[in-house]
């Protein structure tokens, strides 16, 4: 029942700072649909078309408002993160030993570290490369015109889909990490299965991205590099482990040597008294 307890008052906690994050993001909605536009503007300059003003459609009603709780939601999510991450974690802390919880702390703080880096180069790289990609398909001249405008719908599921694949690649390390010190993983064993991650990395860039090659490639190549990345670590944590235990058996050699030395003294004090 005591568990129960804390359980509810964590999920309270979690879930008021969610709505109020939510509540502020839904104020800001415009601002923030603004600010996501940011991307696609620096795509129309780059691609030289027109005066660089950027033109997005609804076609429903209602469209423009549910896009809006939409984009609240995440970025209520975004922001809420470091309070439902604390929450877990004081949940699970009483539970852990104390080299445990420092074991797990670290990794609580560089996934959002990790999220936010992955998120940024979505931001500032990828999704005026993929957009630039897109206006490149417009036809300006001859009878047909066929121009890009996109819905805000549309656009908002891209970027957010952009920004959820790479935030979720870029937590590999952190994961692998996890599972080397826990024993899970090795570094050869992934060394060895290299191939198999390249394939795997382009087949999961392929189903989290639009259709198209820029940001397929885009999404495959960081992953392999944070394959590397996550060897090097898995690499990091098995030497560390073999330097705690060599230091450990170092000091329960000391302590034997101590205390055959000591029981040899009580011997040999026990001799001469007798």
């Amino acid at each position: 029942m005591d568990h129960l307890i804390e359980l509810r008052s964590r999920l309270m906690w979690a879930i008021g700072g969610f709505f109020i994050a939510f509540l502020v993001c839904f104020f800001f909605a415009k601002e923030l649909f603004n600010l996501l536009v940011i991307p696609f503007k620096w795509a129309v300059g780059w691609a030289g078309i027109g005066d660089g003003q950027v033109e997005l459609i609804y076609t429903a009603p209602q469209e423009f408002f549910f896009t809006q709780i939409k984009l609240a939601m995440f970025g209520g999510m975004v922001l809420a993160f470091p309070l439902i991450a604390a929450q877990i974690y004081k949940f699970v802390a009483p539970g852990l030993y104390k080299n445990e919880r420092g074991a797990f702390l670290p990794f609580l703080i560089a996934s959002p570290v990790l999220f936010l880096i992955g998120g940024a180069l979505v931001y500032f790289f990828f999704t005026p490369m993929v957009m630039w990609f897109f206006l490149a398909m417009q036809q300006t001249d001859g009878e047909v015109q066929i121009s890009l405008l996109p819905k805000v719908s549309e656009y908002l599921s891209l970027i957010m889909t952009l920004i959820f694949s790479f935030g979720l690649v870029f937590q590999l390390p952190v994961v692998t990490t996890l599972m080397a010190r826990v024993g899970l993983l090795t570094s050869q064993g992934l060394a060895d299965k290299r191939k198999w991650a390249i394939v795997i990395a382009f087949v999961v860039a392929a189903v989290l991205t639009p259709p198209d090659p820029v940001s397929q490639i885009g999404l495959a190549l960081p992953t392999i590099l944070l394959y590397e990345v996550s060897i090097w670590m898995a690499r990091m944590v098995e030497r560390k482990r073999e330097q705690e235990r060599v230091a450990r058996e170092a000091k329960e050699a000391a302590e034997a040597a101590k205390e055959s030395a000591e029981k040899e003294a009580a011997d040999s004090s026990t001799q001469a008294a007798s």
